[in-house]
């Protein structure tokens, strides 16, 4: 048995229906293993309605559109009630906790069982205030938490959090994943442990305004492509997902 194990991660379903479409895609056709779904989006049920089958985990959003608990300064929020990403800092722990229990509570009804981990849009748990109340709100429930880097993994650790051995990933103006980065990333894993990718694939979206767009396009065909198995295979690596955490 393979001693490398990956979890391939596409975030963002129920972000925008073409997004989803694209992640479905990529794990229906390719090798991405797992999602994380956006559940306070105009989006989110039909994209859990049709990832019901799938690993699905939440994408705790604290960035944009409405909150689903009533735990959230007002003051923090839009006149309309939306997140303001720039607020964040100013988001208390224990509404922070109380939000992503919400949306944690939403994402097991639409899908109809519990979300398997919780990642958070723009890594927003690199504040210590959200690190805290996602971490709370994870212990209660029992499910790991994506950790970034080694001092959010030692953070997670020491509140008896679970998250995977390593992360690899990132967005920009150019698409991160392409084959040949799939390639070099992959080959440089250590000999054993389990390490999550982040990736983005997706159509172009067409309803929501995104700075990643035509980059999702280039990472579903990454995902999709024959060589993107080849590598995975050549290279003894296990693919799965949050279960192996």
């Amino acid at each position: 048995m393979a001693k490398r194990l990956l979890i391939i991660n596409a975030d963002d379903l129920g972000y925008d229906p073409a997004v989803t479409d694209g992640i479905l895609r990529a794990m229906t056709e390719g090798v991405v293993t797992s999602a994380t779904l956006m559940v306070n989006t105009p989006y989110a049920a039909e994209a859990a309605a049709r990832a019901r089958p799938l690993s699905v985990g939440l994408h705790l959003n604290l960035a944009r559109w409405r909150p689903l608990s009533s735990a959230m300064p007002v003051t923090l929020l839009t006149h309309g009630g939306e997140f303001v990403e720039g607020n964040a800092p100013g988001l208390p722990a224990e509404s922070v906790r109380a939000e992503t229990l919400a949306q944690l509570a939403e994402a097991k009804r639409l899908l109809g069982r519990p979300p398997t981990h919780v990642d958070v849009h723009k890594h927003l748990h690199r504040l210590p205030n959200v690190l805290e109340g996602v971490a709370a709100a994870a212990l209660e429930r029992g499910l790991p938490v994506r950790a970034v880097d080694a001092p959010m993994r030692e953070a997670l650790g020491a509140k008896h959090v679970r998250s995977t051995a390593r992360f690899i990933g990132d967005a920009g103006p150019e698409a991160y994943w392409t084959l040949e980065r799939f390639r070099k990333e992959l080959e440089a894993l250590p000999p054993d442990g389990v390490t999550e990718l982040m990736c983005h694939p997706g159509l172009a979206p067409t309803h929501v305004a995104s700075g990643y767009s035509q980059q999702r396009e280039v990472e579903l065909q990454t995902f999709l492509h024959p060589g993107a198995r080849a590598i995975v295979e050549r290279l003894g690596i296990r693919l799965t997902d949050f279960r192996a955490v």
